[in-house]
């Protein structure tokens, strides 16, 4: 018998790989490529936002800028004013207590300067209020404590034309409330507003200017590079363009922010030294005739008053310019005289020597000095109020233009990516 074939086992049938084709390895790729349109516009996002907030907060800082000058300006009137105040009100006094030694006899122009003293007093404070609210608590109770000041005057006045010795007491009276309670709210006023000046005159920041530069430069560079990566190509003309306006503002306006803040701080050890100073030496010296005219009037008892004195020609050798200083000091001079003739008993030639109206006499050259030193004050004042104002412009101008400069680069960096995105459609 033949023996049967034995079938072949079963085998499963041999299936062909298909080799990997180059349009699966693109198909693979796609999500890629889907990210680029993503990612440009996020890149515009980025480089638009960059150049407009740039070019909003420089702007800003522009304008707080010139507000600081401004404002610094109005500031140091203020502190003129306030100082001008407080050197006429001791003024008044220097008139009235060297007016009483001559008892009833007292000049008609003497009494004249008073009563424009006190006027200009009263005016000033109401000026004073009207230019600072924050001023006008401070200035109400100015106010009271001078109109207590000249009534206590007008009674003392009195009292010494009739001859009643008790009109001593209250020109004492007049004087000691005028250093008790119209002296420290001067004192505190003229610190509040020479804070506020000195703060504005110091409020350029020129490395603060330089900040949203900084950050938008380094944004335009970061996406810059993200797009070389991407595109082959090391610099996008529109981005570039941005890039070169908001280095070149940024430059420009820290370069203007440094000058003002070196000009600032020249005028702070200027112009706005010398009419501060010159105002104090004008307060101190009234101050001083004052002390002078109250220790004629004490008549041998008036030691504490000569103190008075000497505190108050420190502050005016101290303080006076070159331009007053030496008148300052022929009235210094004809102090120590009323001093000595008092001293050795010639109380009527002290009397005589201290209320002359003579050309060489203290009084007249104390006037000349008093003139003298308003006029350095007011013109000192003016220049640096002037110099705060007049130059503050440009930072207006460099604002509008910054604004549309960056409004441009923001434009030109748009373009740019406008180009790539182009490219790849």
């Amino acid at each position: 018998m033949t023996q049967a074939t034995q079938p072949a086992p079963h085998q499963a049938p041999t299936v062909a790989q298909a080799p990997t084709t180059g349009t699966q390895a693109a198909t693979a790729s796609e999500p890629a490529a889907r990210n680029v349109p993503l990612l440009l516009n996020q890149w515009q996002v980025i480089v638009v936002a960059a150049c407009l907030l740039f070019a909003f907060v420089t702007a800003v800082l522009q304008v707080l800028g010139w507000q600081a000058n401004r404002a610094a300006a109005d500031n140091t009137e203020q502190l003129v004013r306030v100082q001008n105040i407080q050197s006429t009100l001791f003024r008044a006094d220097a008139l009235a207590t060297t007016s009483f030694l001559v008892g009833g006899l007292e000049a008609p122009e003497r009494r004249q300067a008073y009563d424009e003293a006190i006027d200009q007093v009263s005016r000033q404070i109401t000026e004073a209020a009207d230019a600072q609210p924050a001023d006008q608590q401070a200035l109400a109770e100015l106010n009271a404590a001078v109109n207590q000041f000249t009534e206590t005057n007008t009674q003392a006045r009195d009292y010494n034309r009739q001859g009643f010795p008790v009109g001593a007491e209250y020109l004492r009276g007049a004087s000691t409330q005028l250093r008790g309670e119209a002296q420290p709210l001067l004192a505190a006023l003229t610190r509040a507003n020479s804070q506020r000046a000195e703060d504005e005159l110091g409020a350029q920041h020129p490395l603060l200017i330089l900040l949203p530069g900084a950050v938008a430069l380094a944004l335009l560079w970061w996406v810059n590079v993200q797009l070389s990566r991407v595109f082959r190509r090391r610099f996008n003309v529109g981005i570039a363009a941005a890039f070169a306006i908001v280095a070149l503002l940024t430059l420009v306006t820290a370069t203007v922010s440094a000058g003002q803040e070196g000009d600032n701080d020249d005028l702070l050890a200027g112009s706005y030294r010398v009419a501060v100073d010159e105002a104090t030496a004008r307060t101190a010296a009234n101050d001083a005739k004052s002390n002078e005219s109250l220790r004629l009037g004490a008549q041998g008892s008036g030691a504490v008053f000569e103190e008075g004195w000497r505190s108050a020609n420190e502050t005016v050798e101290s303080h006076a310019s070159d331009s007053t200083l030496g008148l300052w000091r022929g009235y210094s001079d004809l102090h120590t005289r009323v001093v000595d003739l008092e001293e050795s008993g010639k109380y009527e030639q002290a009397v005589a020597l201290a209320t002359t109206a003579a050309a060489d006499g203290p009084t007249t050259l104390l006037d000349e000095f008093d003139r003298a030193s308003q006029e350095v004050t007011a013109r000192a004042a003016k220049a640096a109020t002037d110099e705060l104002r007049g130059g503050n412009v440009v930072f207006l101008l460099l604002a509008v233009i910054t604004v549309l400069l960056g409004i441009g680069a923001a434009g030109l960096s748009a373009w740019g990516i406008a180009q790539r995105r182009r490219e790849y459609a």
